[in-house]
Protein backbone atom coordinates (compact mmCIF):
# COMPACT_ATOMS: atom_id res chain seq x y z
CA UNK A 1 0.00 0.00 0.00
CA UNK A 2 1.28 3.51 -0.83
CA UNK A 3 0.20 6.65 1.00
CA UNK A 4 1.43 10.26 0.67
CA UNK A 5 3.85 11.67 3.21
CA UNK A 6 2.87 14.80 5.12
CA UNK A 7 4.74 18.07 5.71
CA UNK A 8 4.69 18.97 2.03
CA UNK A 9 7.08 16.19 0.98
CA UNK A 10 6.59 14.62 -2.45
CA UNK A 11 7.92 11.28 -1.20
CA UNK A 12 5.47 8.56 -0.31
CA UNK A 13 5.19 5.89 2.38
CA UNK A 14 4.87 2.29 1.29
CA UNK A 15 3.31 -0.14 3.77
CA UNK A 16 1.81 -3.62 3.73
CA UNK A 17 -1.95 -3.73 3.29
CA UNK A 18 -3.49 -2.67 6.66
CA UNK A 19 -4.87 -5.40 8.90
CA UNK A 20 -7.84 -4.12 10.94
CA UNK A 21 -8.31 -5.67 14.38
CA UNK A 22 -10.30 -8.91 14.43
CA UNK A 23 -11.80 -10.66 17.48
CA UNK A 24 -10.50 -14.03 18.67
CA UNK A 25 -11.87 -16.29 21.39
CA UNK A 26 -9.27 -19.00 20.85
CA UNK A 27 -5.74 -18.24 22.11
CA UNK A 28 -4.06 -20.52 19.57
CA UNK A 29 -5.81 -18.82 16.67
CA UNK A 30 -4.95 -15.40 18.10
CA UNK A 31 -1.25 -16.25 18.30
CA UNK A 32 -1.35 -17.67 14.77
CA UNK A 33 -2.73 -14.32 13.55
CA UNK A 34 -0.06 -12.43 15.51
CA UNK A 35 2.56 -14.60 13.83
CA UNK A 36 1.11 -14.00 10.37
CA UNK A 37 1.02 -10.23 10.83
CA UNK A 38 4.52 -10.07 12.28
CA UNK A 39 6.05 -12.22 9.56
CA UNK A 40 4.25 -10.22 6.88
CA UNK A 41 5.58 -6.92 8.28
CA UNK A 42 9.17 -8.05 8.75
CA UNK A 43 9.26 -9.72 5.33
CA UNK A 44 8.03 -6.46 3.78
CA UNK A 45 10.81 -4.46 5.45
CA UNK A 46 13.53 -6.95 4.58
CA UNK A 47 12.49 -7.19 0.92
CA UNK A 48 12.16 -3.40 0.70
CA UNK A 49 15.66 -3.00 2.15
CA UNK A 50 17.07 -5.43 -0.40
CA UNK A 51 15.30 -3.53 -3.17
CA UNK A 52 16.66 -0.19 -1.98
CA UNK A 53 20.24 -1.52 -1.90
CA UNK A 54 19.85 -3.20 -5.27
CA UNK A 55 18.08 -0.43 -7.17
CA UNK A 56 18.95 2.64 -5.11
CA UNK A 57 15.29 3.65 -4.93
CA UNK A 58 15.33 6.24 -2.15
CA UNK A 59 12.43 8.44 -3.23
CA UNK A 60 10.01 6.91 -0.72
CA UNK A 61 9.77 5.66 2.84
CA UNK A 62 9.02 2.06 3.82
CA UNK A 63 7.09 1.34 6.98
CA UNK A 64 5.49 -1.69 8.63
CA UNK A 65 3.89 -2.03 12.05
CA UNK A 66 4.11 -4.33 15.03
CA UNK A 67 1.01 -6.45 15.59
CA UNK A 68 -1.16 -5.53 18.57
CA UNK A 69 -3.33 -7.49 20.97
CA UNK A 70 -6.12 -5.62 22.75
CA UNK A 71 -8.97 -6.28 25.15
CA UNK A 72 -12.05 -4.20 25.86
CA UNK A 73 -14.10 -4.72 28.99
CA UNK A 74 -16.96 -2.69 30.47
CA UNK A 75 -17.40 -4.41 33.81
CA UNK A 76 -16.05 -3.98 37.31
CA UNK A 77 -16.77 -7.64 38.07
CA UNK A 78 -13.95 -9.18 40.07
CA UNK A 79 -12.05 -12.18 38.82
CA UNK A 80 -10.42 -14.83 41.01
CA UNK A 81 -8.59 -12.70 43.58
CA UNK A 82 -5.94 -15.40 44.06
CA UNK A 83 -4.52 -14.74 40.58
CA UNK A 84 -1.45 -12.51 40.34
CA UNK A 85 -1.86 -12.01 36.58
CA UNK A 86 -4.16 -12.83 33.69
CA UNK A 87 -6.75 -10.09 34.26
CA UNK A 88 -7.21 -6.32 33.98
CA UNK A 89 -8.22 -4.15 36.95
CA UNK A 90 -11.36 -2.55 35.56
CA UNK A 91 -13.33 -1.29 32.56
CA UNK A 92 -11.48 0.16 29.60
CA UNK A 93 -9.40 -0.68 26.58
CA UNK A 94 -6.04 -2.38 27.10
CA UNK A 95 -3.43 -3.09 24.43
CA UNK A 96 0.14 -4.24 23.85
CA UNK A 97 2.43 -4.25 20.85
CA UNK A 98 4.08 -7.63 20.35
CA UNK A 99 7.20 -8.98 18.70
CA UNK A 100 8.80 -12.35 17.95
CA UNK A 101 5.69 -14.53 18.38
CA UNK A 102 7.90 -17.47 17.38
CA UNK A 103 9.96 -16.94 20.54
CA UNK A 104 7.00 -16.12 22.82
CA UNK A 105 4.48 -18.59 21.40
CA UNK A 106 3.84 -20.52 24.62
CA UNK A 107 3.87 -17.39 26.77
CA UNK A 108 1.45 -15.49 24.53
CA UNK A 109 -0.91 -18.47 24.25
CA UNK A 110 -1.03 -18.80 28.03
CA UNK A 111 -1.56 -15.07 28.66
CA UNK A 112 -4.26 -14.65 26.01
CA UNK A 113 -6.04 -17.79 27.18
CA UNK A 114 -6.20 -16.40 30.72
CA UNK A 115 -7.60 -13.06 29.50
CA UNK A 116 -10.33 -14.67 27.42
CA UNK A 117 -11.26 -17.07 30.22
CA UNK A 118 -11.21 -14.54 33.05
CA UNK A 119 -13.12 -11.79 31.26
CA UNK A 120 -15.38 -13.83 28.97
CA UNK A 121 -14.49 -11.49 26.13
CA UNK A 122 -12.45 -11.87 22.93
CA UNK A 123 -9.05 -10.34 22.34
CA UNK A 124 -8.54 -8.30 19.18
CA UNK A 125 -5.55 -8.85 16.90
CA UNK A 126 -4.48 -6.35 14.26
CA UNK A 127 -1.84 -3.84 13.25
CA UNK A 128 -0.66 -1.34 15.84
CA UNK A 129 0.43 2.21 15.05
CA UNK A 130 4.00 1.53 16.21
CA UNK A 131 6.48 1.09 13.33
CA UNK A 132 8.96 -1.78 13.40
CA UNK A 133 12.51 -0.38 13.22
CA UNK A 134 14.44 -1.83 10.31
CA UNK A 135 17.18 -3.01 12.69
CA UNK A 136 14.69 -5.30 14.47
CA UNK A 137 13.13 -6.75 11.30
CA UNK A 138 16.06 -8.85 10.16
CA UNK A 139 16.08 -12.54 11.09
CA UNK A 140 18.45 -13.57 13.86
CA UNK A 141 22.01 -13.98 12.67
CA UNK A 142 21.55 -11.79 9.58
CA UNK A 143 24.56 -9.95 8.22
CA UNK A 144 24.00 -6.51 6.69
CA UNK A 145 26.78 -4.98 4.63
CA UNK A 146 27.05 -1.42 5.96
CA UNK A 147 29.19 -0.35 3.00
CA UNK A 148 26.26 -0.79 0.62
CA UNK A 149 23.97 1.29 2.86
CA UNK A 150 26.56 4.07 3.01
CA UNK A 151 26.42 4.42 -0.79
CA UNK A 152 22.78 5.54 -0.72
CA UNK A 153 22.12 9.19 -1.54
CA UNK A 154 19.94 9.64 1.58
CA UNK A 155 20.43 8.59 5.22
CA UNK A 156 18.91 5.21 5.96
CA UNK A 157 16.72 6.73 8.66
CA UNK A 158 15.03 8.85 5.97
CA UNK A 159 13.93 5.66 4.22
CA UNK A 160 13.17 3.29 7.11
CA UNK A 161 12.13 3.65 10.74
CA UNK A 162 14.91 3.26 13.31
CA UNK A 163 14.74 2.44 17.06
CA UNK A 164 12.97 5.09 19.10
CA UNK A 165 14.18 5.52 22.67
CA UNK A 166 10.77 6.94 23.59
CA UNK A 167 9.35 3.45 23.03
CA UNK A 168 12.08 1.47 24.78
CA UNK A 169 11.90 2.75 28.35
CA UNK A 170 10.60 1.05 31.50
CA UNK A 171 7.76 3.39 32.40
CA UNK A 172 5.23 0.56 32.46
CA UNK A 173 7.10 -1.73 34.85
CA UNK A 174 8.28 1.24 36.90
CA UNK A 175 4.65 2.25 37.42
CA UNK A 176 4.91 5.78 36.02
CA UNK A 177 3.34 5.26 32.59
CA UNK A 178 0.40 7.57 31.94
CA UNK A 179 -1.59 6.93 28.76
CA UNK A 180 -2.46 10.02 26.75
CA UNK A 181 -6.16 10.81 26.27
CA UNK A 182 -7.69 8.17 24.03
CA UNK A 183 -4.76 5.78 24.39
CA UNK A 184 -5.32 2.26 25.78
CA UNK A 185 -3.83 1.20 29.08
CA UNK A 186 -0.93 -1.27 28.87
CA UNK A 187 -1.70 -4.97 28.66
CA UNK A 188 1.91 -6.15 28.94
CA UNK A 189 4.89 -4.98 31.04
CA UNK A 190 7.07 -4.20 28.01
CA UNK A 191 6.49 -2.68 24.58
CA UNK A 192 7.56 -4.56 21.46
CA UNK A 193 10.46 -2.17 20.80
CA UNK A 194 11.71 -2.56 24.38
CA UNK A 195 11.67 -6.33 23.96
CA UNK A 196 13.42 -6.22 20.58
CA UNK A 197 16.11 -3.97 22.02
CA UNK A 198 16.78 -6.41 24.87
CA UNK A 199 16.77 -9.46 22.59
CA UNK A 200 19.56 -7.90 20.56
CA UNK A 201 21.47 -6.98 23.71
CA UNK A 202 21.14 -10.51 25.06
CA UNK A 203 22.73 -11.95 21.93
CA UNK A 204 25.54 -9.42 22.22
CA UNK A 205 26.31 -9.91 25.91
CA UNK A 206 25.80 -13.68 26.14
CA UNK A 207 26.88 -14.91 22.67
CA UNK A 208 23.82 -17.15 22.58
CA UNK A 209 20.46 -16.73 20.89
CA UNK A 210 17.51 -15.61 23.05
CA UNK A 211 15.74 -18.74 21.81
CA UNK A 212 17.97 -20.83 24.09
CA UNK A 213 17.23 -19.00 27.35
CA UNK A 214 15.27 -21.03 29.88
CA UNK A 215 12.63 -20.04 32.46
CA UNK A 216 14.95 -20.61 35.43
CA UNK A 217 18.11 -18.52 35.53
CA UNK A 218 21.19 -18.77 37.74
CA UNK A 219 23.52 -15.78 37.98
CA UNK A 220 27.04 -16.12 39.29
CA UNK A 221 30.05 -13.86 39.74
CA UNK A 222 32.70 -16.57 39.34
CA UNK A 223 33.82 -18.64 36.35
CA UNK A 224 34.35 -21.62 38.68
CA UNK A 225 30.58 -22.08 38.84
CA UNK A 226 30.28 -22.02 35.08
CA UNK A 227 33.04 -24.61 34.70
CA UNK A 228 31.21 -26.88 37.13
CA UNK A 229 27.87 -26.27 35.38
CA UNK A 230 29.40 -27.17 32.01
CA UNK A 231 30.93 -30.34 33.40
CA UNK A 232 27.61 -31.46 34.93
CA UNK A 233 25.68 -30.56 31.76
CA UNK A 234 28.05 -32.53 29.52
CA UNK A 235 27.79 -35.52 31.82
CA UNK A 236 23.99 -35.29 31.63
CA UNK A 237 24.09 -35.19 27.83
CA UNK A 238 26.46 -38.19 27.72
CA UNK A 239 24.03 -40.15 29.91
CA UNK A 240 21.07 -39.39 27.66
CA UNK A 241 19.96 -36.01 28.96
CA UNK A 242 17.83 -37.24 31.88
CA UNK A 243 14.94 -34.96 30.92
CA UNK A 244 17.03 -32.24 29.27
CA UNK A 245 17.04 -31.89 25.48
CA UNK A 246 20.28 -30.02 24.85
CA UNK A 247 23.19 -28.13 26.34
CA UNK A 248 24.02 -24.83 24.64
CA UNK A 249 27.23 -22.82 25.07
CA UNK A 250 28.40 -19.43 23.72
CA UNK A 251 28.49 -19.42 19.95
CA UNK A 252 25.24 -21.44 20.04
CA UNK A 253 27.23 -24.66 20.41
CA UNK A 254 24.54 -27.34 20.82
CA UNK A 255 25.26 -30.70 22.42
CA UNK A 256 22.42 -33.25 22.24
CA UNK A 257 21.64 -36.23 24.51
CA UNK A 258 23.85 -39.30 24.03
CA UNK A 259 26.68 -37.21 22.61
CA UNK A 260 29.78 -35.58 24.06
CA UNK A 261 30.56 -32.98 21.41
CA UNK A 262 28.52 -30.07 19.96
CA UNK A 263 26.74 -30.89 16.73
CA UNK A 264 26.27 -27.29 15.60
CA UNK A 265 27.36 -23.72 16.28
CA UNK A 266 30.74 -22.03 16.21
CA UNK A 267 32.79 -21.16 19.28
CA UNK A 268 33.44 -17.41 19.54
CA UNK A 269 37.03 -16.20 19.17
CA UNK A 270 36.72 -14.77 22.68
CA UNK A 271 34.10 -15.05 25.38
CA UNK A 272 31.54 -12.23 25.54
CA UNK A 273 31.12 -9.92 28.51
CA UNK A 274 28.54 -12.13 30.23
CA UNK A 275 28.54 -15.60 28.67
CA UNK A 276 25.40 -17.73 29.03
CA UNK A 277 24.99 -21.50 29.18
CA UNK A 278 21.68 -23.29 28.78
CA UNK A 279 20.53 -26.71 29.95
CA UNK A 280 17.37 -26.92 27.87
CA UNK A 281 14.04 -28.68 28.30
CA UNK A 282 11.30 -29.03 25.72
CA UNK A 283 8.93 -26.84 27.74
CA UNK A 284 11.47 -24.09 28.42
CA UNK A 285 11.70 -25.04 32.09
CA UNK A 286 15.38 -25.87 31.96
CA UNK A 287 18.17 -23.86 33.55
CA UNK A 288 20.26 -21.00 32.17
CA UNK A 289 23.47 -19.97 33.91
CA UNK A 290 25.12 -16.60 33.27
CA UNK A 291 28.49 -15.41 34.51
CA UNK A 292 27.77 -11.73 35.13
CA UNK A 293 31.26 -10.91 36.36
CA UNK A 294 31.73 -8.43 39.17
CA UNK A 295 29.65 -5.41 40.10
CA UNK A 296 26.12 -4.02 40.25
CA UNK A 297 26.32 -2.42 36.81
CA UNK A 298 26.69 -5.82 35.14
CA UNK A 299 23.99 -7.25 37.41
CA UNK A 300 21.51 -4.55 36.36
CA UNK A 301 22.47 -4.71 32.69
CA UNK A 302 21.86 -8.41 32.24
CA UNK A 303 18.69 -8.59 34.35
CA UNK A 304 17.25 -5.59 32.46
CA UNK A 305 17.42 -7.73 29.34
CA UNK A 306 16.66 -11.23 30.67
CA UNK A 307 13.47 -9.80 32.20
CA UNK A 308 11.77 -9.37 28.80
CA UNK A 309 11.82 -13.16 28.41
CA UNK A 310 9.50 -13.35 31.45
CA UNK A 311 11.40 -16.08 33.32
CA UNK A 312 9.76 -17.88 36.22
CA UNK A 313 12.62 -17.31 38.67
CA UNK A 314 16.22 -16.17 38.96
CA UNK A 315 18.75 -16.83 41.69
CA UNK A 316 22.14 -15.42 42.61
CA UNK A 317 24.80 -18.01 43.45
CA UNK A 318 28.15 -16.51 44.27
CA UNK A 319 30.76 -15.64 46.82
CA UNK A 320 30.53 -13.04 49.53
CA UNK A 321 32.46 -11.60 52.43
CA UNK A 322 31.26 -13.00 55.74
CA UNK A 323 30.79 -10.22 58.30
CA UNK A 324 30.40 -12.29 61.47
CA UNK A 325 33.23 -13.87 63.42
CA UNK A 326 31.08 -17.00 63.95
CA UNK A 327 31.01 -17.70 60.21
CA UNK A 328 33.47 -20.07 58.59
CA UNK A 329 34.83 -20.03 55.06
CA UNK A 330 32.45 -22.15 53.00
CA UNK A 331 29.36 -21.33 55.09
CA UNK A 332 26.18 -20.43 53.22
CA UNK A 333 24.15 -17.24 53.47
CA UNK A 334 20.46 -17.33 52.56
CA UNK A 335 19.44 -13.70 52.06
CA UNK A 336 16.11 -12.61 53.52
CA UNK A 337 16.78 -8.87 53.32
CA UNK A 338 19.12 -6.51 51.50
CA UNK A 339 21.02 -3.31 52.21
CA UNK A 340 21.11 -1.58 48.84
CA UNK A 341 24.20 0.55 48.35
CA UNK A 342 24.71 -0.47 44.73
CA UNK A 343 23.10 2.81 43.50
CA UNK A 344 22.46 1.60 39.93
CA UNK A 345 18.71 1.27 40.55
CA UNK A 346 18.17 4.37 42.65
CA UNK A 347 16.34 6.19 39.84
CA UNK A 348 14.09 3.23 39.01
CA UNK A 349 13.47 1.76 42.45
CA UNK A 350 14.16 4.08 45.42
CA UNK A 351 16.10 2.56 48.30
CA UNK A 352 13.15 3.08 50.65
CA UNK A 353 11.25 0.36 48.76
CA UNK A 354 11.61 -2.92 50.72
CA UNK A 355 12.67 -6.03 48.80
CA UNK A 356 10.81 -8.86 50.59
CA UNK A 357 11.91 -12.49 50.72
CA UNK A 358 9.67 -14.78 48.67
CA UNK A 359 8.51 -17.78 50.69
CA UNK A 360 8.45 -20.23 47.78
CA UNK A 361 12.03 -19.42 46.80
CA UNK A 362 13.34 -19.34 50.37
CA UNK A 363 11.83 -22.73 51.16
CA UNK A 364 13.17 -24.25 47.94
CA UNK A 365 16.68 -23.03 48.71
CA UNK A 366 16.67 -24.17 52.33
CA UNK A 367 15.37 -27.61 51.41
CA UNK A 368 18.00 -27.90 48.69
CA UNK A 369 20.75 -27.10 51.21
CA UNK A 370 19.36 -29.78 53.53
CA UNK A 371 19.21 -32.42 50.81
CA UNK A 372 22.67 -31.77 49.40
CA UNK A 373 24.51 -31.39 52.70
CA UNK A 374 22.54 -33.99 54.65
CA UNK A 375 22.00 -31.53 57.51
CA UNK A 376 18.66 -30.30 58.83
CA UNK A 377 17.04 -28.44 61.67
CA UNK A 378 19.40 -27.15 64.32
CA UNK A 379 22.38 -28.91 62.68
CA UNK A 380 21.86 -26.84 59.51
CA UNK A 381 22.79 -23.72 61.48
CA UNK A 382 26.38 -24.98 61.56
CA UNK A 383 26.84 -24.18 57.87
CA UNK A 384 24.04 -21.79 56.89
CA UNK A 385 22.75 -18.53 58.23
CA UNK A 386 19.70 -16.58 57.11
CA UNK A 387 20.05 -12.82 57.28
CA UNK A 388 20.69 -9.49 55.58
CA UNK A 389 23.06 -9.17 52.64
CA UNK A 390 24.61 -5.78 51.91
CA UNK A 391 25.46 -4.96 48.30
CA UNK A 392 27.89 -2.14 47.58
CA UNK A 393 29.45 -0.56 44.49
CA UNK A 394 32.97 -0.09 45.89
CA UNK A 395 34.98 -3.30 45.66
CA UNK A 396 37.84 -1.82 47.66
CA UNK A 397 35.82 -0.50 50.57
CA UNK A 398 38.40 -2.02 52.95
CA UNK A 399 40.97 0.53 51.82
CA UNK A 400 39.19 3.49 53.40
CA UNK A 401 38.56 4.28 57.05
CA UNK A 402 36.34 1.38 58.09
CA UNK A 403 34.74 3.01 61.12
CA UNK A 404 31.72 4.46 59.37
CA UNK A 405 30.90 1.61 56.91
CA UNK A 406 31.35 -1.05 59.60
CA UNK A 407 29.03 0.86 61.93
CA UNK A 408 26.33 0.99 59.24
CA UNK A 409 26.74 -2.69 58.42
CA UNK A 410 26.41 -3.56 62.09
CA UNK A 411 23.27 -1.45 62.49
CA UNK A 412 21.69 -3.15 59.48
CA UNK A 413 22.40 -6.58 61.02
CA UNK A 414 24.11 -7.58 57.76
CA UNK A 415 25.85 -10.94 57.79
CA UNK A 416 27.38 -10.83 54.29
CA UNK A 417 28.67 -8.31 51.77
CA UNK A 418 28.83 -8.55 47.97
CA UNK A 419 28.39 -6.44 44.82
CA UNK A 420 25.52 -8.07 42.94
CA UNK A 421 22.87 -9.78 45.06
CA UNK A 422 20.72 -6.81 46.06
CA UNK A 423 20.75 -5.54 42.47
CA UNK A 424 19.51 -8.85 41.11
CA UNK A 425 16.85 -9.14 43.82
CA UNK A 426 15.72 -5.53 43.38
CA UNK A 427 15.43 -5.92 39.62
CA UNK A 428 13.50 -9.14 40.18
CA UNK A 429 11.12 -7.17 42.40
CA UNK A 430 10.89 -4.38 39.80
CA UNK A 431 10.25 -6.74 36.89
CA UNK A 432 7.96 -9.13 38.85
CA UNK A 433 10.40 -12.02 38.47
CA UNK A 434 10.67 -14.25 41.57
CA UNK A 435 14.18 -13.97 42.99
CA UNK A 436 16.46 -15.39 45.64
CA UNK A 437 20.06 -15.38 46.87
CA UNK A 438 22.29 -18.10 48.27
CA UNK A 439 25.90 -17.02 48.80
CA UNK A 440 29.01 -18.81 49.99
CA UNK A 441 31.44 -17.12 52.40
CA UNK A 442 34.82 -16.95 50.67
CA UNK A 443 36.62 -14.54 53.00
CA UNK A 444 36.16 -12.55 56.22
CA UNK A 445 37.95 -9.22 55.73
CA UNK A 446 36.80 -7.76 59.06
CA UNK A 447 38.45 -10.64 60.85
CA UNK A 448 41.66 -10.97 58.86
CA UNK A 449 40.66 -14.23 57.18
CA UNK A 450 41.73 -13.99 53.55
CA UNK A 451 42.26 -17.01 51.30
CA UNK A 452 45.85 -17.95 50.53
CA UNK A 453 46.48 -19.42 47.05
CA UNK A 454 46.54 -23.07 48.16
CA UNK A 455 43.55 -22.57 50.43
CA UNK A 456 41.63 -20.96 47.58
CA UNK A 457 42.19 -23.89 45.23
CA UNK A 458 40.97 -26.42 47.77
CA UNK A 459 38.07 -24.20 48.80
CA UNK A 460 36.80 -23.78 45.24
CA UNK A 461 37.23 -27.47 44.45
CA UNK A 462 34.97 -28.49 47.33
CA UNK A 463 32.46 -25.69 47.77
CA UNK A 464 31.66 -24.69 44.21
CA UNK A 465 30.45 -28.18 43.29
CA UNK A 466 28.21 -28.43 46.36
CA UNK A 467 26.91 -24.87 46.02
CA UNK A 468 25.98 -25.37 42.37
CA UNK A 469 24.19 -28.65 43.11
CA UNK A 470 22.14 -26.80 45.73
CA UNK A 471 21.19 -24.12 43.21
CA UNK A 472 20.24 -26.68 40.56
CA UNK A 473 18.13 -28.67 43.02
CA UNK A 474 16.34 -25.50 44.17
CA UNK A 475 15.58 -24.57 40.56
CA UNK A 476 14.26 -28.04 39.79
CA UNK A 477 11.98 -27.77 42.81
CA UNK A 478 10.68 -24.37 41.65
CA UNK A 479 10.12 -25.74 38.14
CA UNK A 480 7.71 -28.31 39.58
CA UNK A 481 5.46 -25.55 40.98
CA UNK A 482 2.50 -24.20 39.06
CA UNK A 483 3.32 -20.74 37.65
CA UNK A 484 0.34 -19.15 39.40
CA UNK A 485 1.79 -20.30 42.72
CA UNK A 486 5.34 -19.18 42.01
CA UNK A 487 4.43 -15.74 40.65
CA UNK A 488 3.41 -14.11 43.90
CA UNK A 489 0.85 -11.35 44.31
CA UNK A 490 3.31 -9.55 46.57
CA UNK A 491 5.25 -8.49 43.47
CA UNK A 492 2.22 -6.77 41.92
CA UNK A 493 1.61 -3.03 42.31
CA UNK A 494 -1.73 -1.16 42.52
CA UNK A 495 -2.17 -0.90 38.75
CA UNK A 496 -0.72 -3.88 36.91
CA UNK A 497 -0.44 -5.04 33.31
CA UNK A 498 -2.37 -8.26 32.83
CA UNK A 499 0.46 -10.24 31.27
CA UNK A 500 2.77 -12.07 33.70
Amino acid sequence: MTIPMHHGSSARIETPEPAPARPFHDAGEAVAELTRLYERSTAFLCSSFDDVLKNGRTDRRYRAFYPEVSLVTSTHARVDSRLAFGHVPGPGRYAATLTRPDLFDHYLTEQIQLLVRNHGAPVYIGDSTTPIPLHFAFPEGSYVDGVLAEKLDRPLRDIFDVPDLEATDDRIVNGNYEPKPGEPRPLAPFTAQRIDYSLHRLSHYSATSPTHFQNFVLFTNYQFYVDEFCMLARELMARGGEGYDAFVEPGNLVTRPNTREPESGAAPLRLPQMPAYHLKRWDGNGITMINIGVGPSNAKTITDHVAVLRPHAWLMLGHCAGLRNTQELGDYVLAHAYVREDHVLDADLPVWVPIPPLAEVQVALEKAVEEVTGLSGYELKKIMRTGTVATIDNRNWELRDQTEPVERLSKSRAIALDMESATIAANGFRFRVPYGTLLCVSDKPLHGELKLPGMATEFYKKQVSQHLKIGLKAMQSLAEMAPERLHSRKLRSFFEAAFQ
